[in-house]
């Protein structure tokens, strides 16, 4: 039993979605989660450079004492995972094989697409990550930039939204696949808009579920689970506004969100 709480990480508040996933399959176990919205969006920052911000965003929250991490950024995870895990022991949880296996399981004419920013498209984890689960499937994948800021800014289901979502996912859709992972954590809140594009013929594969599920085998196989008896604890911090924090956030939750701290992420 420990009764500590699960540290969760975003580049803004795409990692939110997989917050509340969390929160649903084991609602008893505190969570503190950083959204590093002064430095968003990562997707268009070089390796190096999210890799910096990722040990920075690791060592705030081992410093909020977690007893486990979800990397709840698929840039992060795709370009600085391997590194964090080496440098720190102790569990982490990344979104890009979770999403990737969700894929897999959902394709019936082995076509994916596969949509994230340009940092995760560009590394190609997850074409990597689906062969290695299933070389036959055939992968088509888009950089899609302008989702995270239209996200960050409430422009979910607004004209402006379509006409981008059009302009990057019509070429995806004429290729045929009958998958589309959204390979980043802010698009499951432009599903609405995602799936008007794509037609219900396409299934879309957020990673969220498959994330929360595998967290919650890990504390199950070794002993972390949290004692029921003692009320779980949400804590939220961010290294930009709290006002917009709040409300988006709150948003994105789909719950009040209250009492949201500022972080100097830069300290360390």
């Amino acid at each position: 039993m420990d009764n500590r709480p699960i540290g969760v990480f975003d580049s803004g508040l795409g990692g939110l979605t997989v917050l509340k996933k969390m929160m649903e399959l084991f609602p008893g176990e505190s969570l503190v989660y950083f959204g590093d919205n002064g430095r968003a969006p990562y997707g268009t920052k070089s390796k190096e450079t999210v890799t910096k911000f990722t040990f920075q965003d690791v060592r705030f929250l081992l410093n909020q004492d977690i007893k486990m991490m979800v990397i709840a950024c698929n840039t992060a995870s795709a370009c600085s995972y391997e590194a964090v895990t080496q440098a720190f022991d102790f569990p982490i949880v990344e979104v890009v094989r979770p999403g990737a296996l969700a894929a897999v399981k959902e394709t019936r004419n082995k076509k994916v697409g596969v949509i994230g920013t340009v940092a995760t498209v560009g590394s190609g984890v997850y074409e990597k990550a689906i062969h290695k689960l299933d070389s036959t499937i055939q992968i088509y994948q888009r950089a899609c930039p302008l989702f995270v800021p239209l996200a960050e800014e409430g422009w979910w289901e607004n004209d402006i939204a379509e006409r981008v979502a059009q302009e990057y996912l019509i070429p995806l859709k004429e290729e045929g696949i009958d998958t589309l992972v959204l390979g980043c954590t802010h698009y499951p809140i432009l599903e609405k808009t995602i799936s008007k594009v794509m037609g219900d013929e396409v299934k879309l594969v957020n990673s969220a579920f498959e994330v929360a599920k595998l967290v919650n085998e890990i504390t199950e196989s070794n002993c972390m689970k949290r004692d029921e008896n003692v009320k779980p604890v949400y804590r939220y911090y961010t290294s930009d506004s709290v006002e917009k924090f709040e409300s988006l956030g709150s948003a994105f939750l789909g719950e009040k969100i209250y009492s949201v701290e500022k972080v100097d992420i830069e300290r360390y």
